[in-house]
């Protein structure tokens, strides 16, 4: 993770404080449950509390121990020894390393995915707003990158918001899978541990218990999370391409924001780039190199080995970290995009009416031509398009080959309303809206 692509609240939930933190809490609601039980004396509880409820971890401290003992968590466990004093030697009862461990982790991708959840609704809610705004704005659709039929540019709005709303619902699950509690002691038995301390942490820490852990969490429900994290990045980027696409001088339909002093180039003065929407193209990249590797942590030799723990110290936060950097970013795109209805209506004339060419060869059929037949007409009328010579209704028009159909018949395919009748019925589906 780098500075650049990290939002403060997002970086703070990945910070060393906030996990020793949580590692404490862990601790001590699992000491509270262990003096219920009688495992340990309730003042013990209680001191372990007092003093370390409000303490700032030495960060250093914490890792100049590990550098000693070579171990992340017995090195927490001193320090935490240092602040609170005797007592301390209640802490961690029956448990291992990784209840500590991969429940922190479990409360720290919650947590993300929260704030993942809410970026979402930023980028909804600016989806939606532009959507109205151009709901009738007639542009082109376009298949290959190629001309194809009328759409409106708040339809192509509306397309994303819907993959947007999924995004969400993906990400609730990912963090329903996510948001479980070990503490299970060594290989998951509880032998030394009875299942009501986790229960009991469980609850306190707002997760729910893990059914079987092996000593570990499965790492199928990282997966998951990184696997829906990817999937989220994608829609990212394919609405970020759809805005670059546009923002091209040849077509030139929507547009990034340019601020007051903004610079486009170090050369040529006149640059206006997408730099938003490329920055964000790179970021999704970013985001699914995770998934391999995600995957790769499903796999541990028996109860546990921790091949996947130097993975995951890298890939949760940069993931996490990026994702929320690349919806904010995108909901400002969106809020701020910078829309040309002339111009989207001056490139849906480029092709001279090709865009009704089917509307043409609907007629045909119609009028009692066998498809094929009226499929080598229109085709032939929409050649001669391409090849500058002439406009595409004058052709038809002048072609002995459509006789029997009426001008006025013909003149009527080339509405635009017609292709727009629906457009109520899509907002609709997609917005719940009447």
């Amino acid at each position: 993770m780098i500075s650049r692509y990290a939002r403060p609240e997002a970086a703070a939930i990945w910070s060393a404080q906030t996990r020793f933190r949580i590692m404490f809490e862990i601790e001590a609601h699992a000491a509270d449950a262990m003096a219920e039980l009688g495992v340990i004396p309730k003042r013990a509880a209680e001191v372990i509390w007092e003093k370390g409820r409000d303490a700032i971890f030495d960060v250093e401290r914490i890792d100049e121990i590990e550098r000693e003992t070579k171990h992340d968590v017995i090195a927490f466990l001193t320090h935490v020894t240092e602040i609170v004093g005797p007592e301390a030697r209640f802490l961690h009862q029956g448990m291992t390393s990784s209840d500590v461990n991969d429940t922190t982790l479990a409360v720290q991708m919650s947590r993300a995915t929260d704030l993942l959840i809410e970026d979402v609704d930023l980028v909804l809610a600016a989806l939606k707003r532009r959507a109205y705004e151009h709901k009738l704005t007639p542009t082109v659709g376009r298949s290959h990158g190629i001309h194809a039929e009328p759409t409106t540019f708040g339809l192509k709005l509306a397309g994303h918001y819907a993959e947007f709303q999924r995004a969400k619902e993906r990400l609730a699950m990912a963090r329903f899978e996510i948001a479980t509690c070990a503490i299970s002691g060594p290989v998951g038995t509880f032998s030394s541990v009875d299942p009501k301390v986790e229960a009991y942490v469980a609850e306190k820490m707002h997760l729910v218990v893990e059914p079987v852990s092996t000593q570990v969490i499965p790492r199928d429900r990282h997966a998951a999370w990184f696997a829906a994290a990817a999937v989220v990045a994608s829609s990212i980027e394919r609405l970020a391409v759809e805005i670059r696409h546009l923002q091209r001088t040849e077509v030139l339909e929507a547009e990034e924001p340019f601020d007051p002093g903004q610079k486009g180039s170090s050369a040529m003065p006149h640059k206006r780039n997408p730099i938003l929407t490329e920055n964000l193209t790179g970021l999704a990249r970013l985001v699914r190199s995770a998934v391999i590797p995600a995957l790769e942590n499903v796999v541990l030799w028996h109860e546990r080995d921790i091949s996947h723990s130097s993975v995951e110290r890298a890939i949760c936060p940069d993931t996490a970290i990026h994702l929320d950097f690349a919806l904010r970013r995108l909901a400002g795109v969106m809020e701020r995009l910078v829309i040309y209805p002339d111009n989207m209506l001056k490139n849906l004339d480029r092709l001279g009416g090709l865009v009704h060419s089917q509307r043409v060869l609907l007629a045909l059929t119609q009028h009692g031509v066998a498809r094929e037949t009226a499929y080598a007409a229109v085709q032939a009328n929409a050649m001669k398009v391409w090849r500058g010579e002439g406009q595409f209704l004058d052709l038809l028009k002048a072609d002995p080959a459509l006789a029997g159909v009426p001008h006025a018949e013909l003149e009527g395919l080339f509405d635009l309303g017609h292709h727009f009748k629906h457009v109520d019925t899509i907002f609709a589906r997609v917005f719940g809206e009447g």
